[in-house]
C-alpha cells in the first residue's frame, strides 16, 4: 500500500502530508512511512473515524494531536491550535487528516498565507485541488485574512 491510496492524499512541501480519514490499515502505513506527528481535525464520533486511532499511533511512538473541528462551524481557536501544533513540530514529518481533507486543506492554506507568507492565490489554488470551499469555509477564510490585515495595520499604527 502507498500513501497515495489514502483518500484525497496530498504530499505538501516541508515534510507535511494531508488526507481524508485513513483506515486502521492505512494508519499502520503512516507509521511505517516514518511520520513523527499525526494531527486529526476530524471528530471522534463521526462514522468514518478509527476508534483506536490515538492508541494505535501512541503505541508506535507517534505524537497524536486531536483538534476536533466541526465542519459546519470552524472556530478561530481551532485554527490557532492548528498553527501552534504545526509550529511546535515544524522540524518533524507531519501527517494531517480529517474526514475528506477539506478542513485540513483550508487550515493548510491559511497556515501558508498567515505564517509562511504565501500569496493568497497560490495557497487557495492548492486548496481548490481538493475542492472549492462551501460558503461556511469561504467566510471563515475571509474572516481570518481580514483579521490578519487588521492586525498588520494595528502594528503599523503603533510604530
Amino acid at each position: 500500500m502507498e500513501e497515495k491510496s489514502i483518500y484525497n492524499f496530498k504530499m505538501l512541501s516541508g515534510g507535511i502530508a494531508t488526507s481524508g480519514q485513513p483506515t486502521a490499515e492505512e494508519l499502520l502505513h503512516i507509521v511505517k512511512a516514518g511520520y513523527d506527528v499525526v494531527i486529526n481535525l476530524g471528530l471522534f464520533d463521526a462514522d468514518y473515524s478509527v476508534k483506536n486511532e490515538e492508541q494505535l499511533l501512541k503505541s508506535s511512538q507517534i505524537k497524536y494531536i486531536h483538534i476536533p473541528v466541526r465542519f459546519e462551524a470552524p472556530k478561530d481557536k481551532d485554527l490557532r491550535e492548528f498553527i501552534s501544533a504545526l509550529n511546535r513540530h515544524k522540524e518533524s514529518k507531519i501527517f494531517v487528516h480529517c474526514a475528506a481533507n477539506k478542513r485540513v486543506s483550508v487550515f493548510m492554506a491559511l497556515y501558508r498565507i498567515l505564517v509562511l507568507g504565501w500569496e493568497k492565490d497560490k495557497a487557495i489554488n492548492d486548496l481548490e485541488k481538493i475542492g472549492k470551499p462551501n460558503s461556511i469555509w469561504q467566510s471563515f477564510i475571509e474572516k481570518q485574512l481580514t483579521h490578519m490585515r487588521t492586525q498588520k495595520v494595528n502594528r503599523q499604527n503603533k510604530d
